[in-house]
């Protein structure tokens, strides 16, 4: 890989599962209690903002609980970043913050960040 300058990186789920992140559509995915359009919809959000919230709360908490850490993958990831000569460009599907915790900084998180939020009277 070294002889390429600049390097894209697709992750989704499952490199944050070995963490025990829960994925969504696994046996024990977070669709088995909630219908998706209920929960990552606009329209479901005017119907329940409570349901919405407590879901992505609920999610925030075990992000924030310390039980969650990253892992091999995340790391590999930060170091072929610091150590590659060309740029190493990181796009993910995942919501948490474990490639940042694990180092990575020049990435792009495609479904936005648990740990950010914005108010929905403001916005």
């Amino acid at each position: 890989m070294h002889k390429h300058k600049r390097i894209v990186i697709l992750t989704g789920a499952g490199i944050s599962a070995e963490s025990g992140i829960r994925t969504f559509r696994d046996g024990n995915g977070l669709w088995e209690n909630h219908r998706v359009e209920d929960v990552v919809s606009p329209e479901g959000f005017a119907r329940d903002p409570d349901l919405v919230l407590n879901f992505y709360n609920q999610r925030r908490q075990q992000l924030l609980s310390g039980e969650v850490h990253e892992n091999a993958a995340h790391v590999a990831l930060a170091k072929l970043e610091k150590e590659h000569s060309g740029e190493v460009l990181l796009v993910t599907q995942n919501v948490d913050d474990l490639h940042e915790r694990a180092g990575s900084r020049n990435l792009i998180h495609i479904h936005g960040q648990l740990l950010e939020q914005r108010c929905a009277r403001c916005s």
